[in-house]
């Protein structure tokens, strides 16, 4: 592991920070990014430093302190404020009870922040304090844990980094372990470091650089030991090539999310699913294919710090039946039935031992392990699965080096418990409340104009995972990349041509391998043309044709086979048009082909209703732009609009917005959130249009 602090670099972080938060806490925010770079030491929110130092109060008065890393927090782009400051000489005092409640302990250190509305410290928040040197680092490094998860770690942790490195068994994080860590510390003070068996390891010193370089010699010279001594290699008699795991995800990707979904007593909503994230590497998947593999996966994780994440146990499915949907449906659904028995007794066998009453996480399994594909892993959210992906790739590369010169020794199953139902170590993940579609993926076609990007932004603002797909180009990209700057991975861009099968195909299957699967389709594309029958073109009638009418028949059919093999039902919202209903002169090729999609629709929601699957319609009138994303039906319709009416574009505008009952301005917000109402499933409806023009009595429904 390379040490990479820098004088420059250190330089710059006091230039930027020190004036207002201090220079000791410069250098604190400096050498922890450098820690949380470092994926083999921590991951996502995981390890915690701190620095004892002085706080100005509001009189001016400067008292001790220490500065502890928040509860969650990752390291590699942690800020000044994500050290929260709390009363030092107070917490020293605590060291004198003989023990105290975590939930006292959670008080005490809540009630002596110096910002009562700063975040919660961590839970080791203690155990930083009762050492005295002034910088500390937690971490988990990787090559550490796999000494110390292996029998008789105690000695090989001895043998490998030495006599100037302390070793504390197990012990739950809490007043006790953080006592345990200071007694030990007091007893060798010319120590350089501590390791905590199966859990982690500490260092300490009077500067940022030194307890951040003793963190990197110790990771380092238990990384040499595995390199020298890790000679025995997986066997691997045949595997999977990678290019072919791709084909063999998008067939098992949309069963594994119907069947993780699971089932809640709402009807309209009757299922919460899961995003699903693969981890198909080679390395993975020589994994999966070894002979070893299964005996390595399902032991203990190799720290608690991850199982709040992972669970304490994947789920490994035998030679699945690739070849045989049915079959390998059925093995999918045994699988996971089986891990969810054993996980339900797991919880009944150790709950009952709890003094508190406990909130129970749902049965199903955050890993699964498939041989000949490689490892599949789920997330509420696309956050969460990327989470889970990261630290199983890790875990099972440790555990794989571990293999390959010992024997894997976790924790027992009621140590895990204790840290999976921990309330403290559970504040980690945050309590912000679910959004309505946060478990939710949606396709969006003719995304790039006026009204798809609306549509988009309402979807994402509530949670939704959204692929924005629309003909390959600048507006797409240019709208990919706006959106991605704001919701992050829950966006991604998709070329799609809905007027070739192959293209819509391809589409849904990029969501799928991104995703694992697809909730919800919104049809937008659509094109239009101004011309009298007189003077119609056949061939721009067409066009409109291909677009509007086979466009949306290919993703109709496209979206029911999905539904289909997913089996946990979804909706199709179209977004239809007032001139369904009422159409205009010179508009007849639009009009005619929209209500040939909008009556495909209808008969959607017939065909497609025995697997609740909903399909609904939204139809908007004179939607004009959306920020500076112009409608490409206006654009087309506009000009010769405004010349029958001698206006210019503000002046259409007016005018169509005056010729509604509510005299309202019709945005692509409005449809996007009529959009969302179907979307979020608030009525038993099914085959129905929401009109979003402000009032047009000749185009209602009817």
């Amino acid at each position: 592991m390379k040490n990479r602090w820098f004088k420059d670099k250190e330089n710059e972080y006091i230039e930027k920070y020190a004036q207002k938060y201090g220079e000791d806490l410069a250098l604190r925010i400096y050498t922890s990014r450098l820690i949380g770079e470092e994926k083999e030491l921590v991951l996502h929110g995981g390890g915690n430093t701190s620095v004892k130092t002085a706080f100005r109060n509001i009189l001016g008065k400067k008292i001790p302190a220490i500065f502890v890393k928040a509860s969650g927090l990752n390291l590699q782009d942690i800020k000044p404020e994500g050290h929260i400051g709390l009363d030092l000489e107070y917490f020293l005092f605590l060291r004198t009870l003989s023990d105290i409640s975590d939930e006292s302990m959670v008080n005490e250190i809540l009630t002596h922040r110096y910002d009562a509305f700063a975040a919660t410290p961590s839970i080791e928040t203690l155990m930083h304090t009762f050492i005295s040197p002034k910088y500390i680092d937690h971490t988990h490094a990787n090559s550490v844990l796999a000494l110390t998860n292996q029998v008789d770690g105690q000695k090989l942790v001895s043998k490998v980094l030495g006599n100037t490195v302390i070793i504390l068994n197990y012990k739950k994080p809490g007043f006790r372990l953080a006592k345990e860590v200071a007694d030990a510390y007091e007893s060798s003070p010319a120590s350089e470091g501590m390791v905590l068996m199966k859990h982690g390891l500490i260092t300490w010193g009077e500067t940022a650089r030194e307890s951040y370089e003793r963190t990197i010699k110790l990771a380092t010279r238990a990384e040499e030991y595995i390199a020298r001594e890790g000679k025995k290699s997986l066997k691997v008699d045949i595997s999977t090539s990678p290019a072919a795991t791709k084909e063999l995800y998008l067939k098992v990707a949309p069963i594994l999310k119907g069947l993780l979904a699971i089932r809640t007593k709402n009807a309209d909503s009757p299922y919460k699913r899961f995003i699903i994230k693969p981890l198909l590497t080679e390395e993975m998947i020589r994994f999966v294919d070894s002979e070893q593999g299964k005996e390595i996966a399902l032991t203990p994780p190799l720290t608690t710090d991850h199982l709040i994440r992972t669970k304490s146990f994947p789920m490994w499915i035998d030679a699945p039946k690739y070849d045989n949907e049915k079959k390998l449906r059925k093995q999918i659904s045994d699988a996971i039935r089986k891990y969810a028995k054993k996980y339900d007794a797991y919880f009944e066998r150790y709950s009952r031992e709890s003094k508190t009453e406990l909130n129970r996480f749902d049965s199903m399994p955050r890993v699964i392990l498939m041989p000949g594909l490689g490892a599949i892993c789920t997330g509420r959210n696309v956050a969460e699965a990327d989470v889970v992906r990261d630290i199983t790739a890790q875990t099972l590369s440790t555990k794989t080096k571990i293999a390959s010169m010992g024997k894997y020794e976790g924790l027992n199953e009621g140590q895990l418990f204790d840290m999976e139902y921990f309330s403290l170590q559970l504040a980690k993940l945050g309590g912000d409340p679910e959004l309505p579609l946060e478990r939710s993926v949606a396709i969006v076609t003719g995304a790039a104009g006026a009204i798809g990007t609306g549509i988009c932004q309402q979807l994402l603002e509530n949670g939704c995972h959204v692929a924005v797909t629309d003909l390959a180009g600048d507006n797409l990209n240019s709208l990919v990349s706006e959106l991605e700057q704001v919701y992050g991975g829950r966006v991604i861009g998709v070329p799609l041509d809905v007027t070739l099968r192959d293209s819509v195909k391809g589409g849904f299957e990029q969501v799928i391998e991104t995703w694992g699967g697809i909730d919800l389709v919104v049809l937008n594309a659509g094109v239009a043309y101004v011309s009298s029958l007189a003077d119609m073109d056949i061939d721009a009638f067409r066009k409109l044709e291909q677009v509007n009418v086979e466009g949306t028949l290919n993703v109709l059919s496209e979206a029911a086979r999905i539904f289909k093999v997913q089996g946990t039902g979804g909706d199709i919202v179209l977004i239809s048009t007032k001139n369904v209903f009422a159409p205009g002169a010179k508009f007849g090729a639009y009009s005619a082909t929209k209500a040939a999609a909008h009556q495909l629709a209808r008969i959607a929601s017939l065909e497609l209703a025995e697997m609740d699957v909903r399909v609904n319609m939204v139809s908007p009138d004179a939607v004009f732009s959306h920020g500076k994303r112009k409608s490409g039906l206006w654009a087309e319709v506009g000009p010769d609009r405004m010349r029958a009416r001698g206006l210019d574009e503000l002046g259409l505008e007016e005018y169509y917005r005056n010729r509604n009952l509510l005299k309202a301005k019709v945005t692509a917000t409005h449809v996007g959130k009529a959009v969302l109402y179907f979307a979020t499933r608030q009525t038993p409806t099914t085959g129905a249009t929401i009109p979003v023009d402000g009032g047009l009595p000749d185009s209602t429904p009817r």
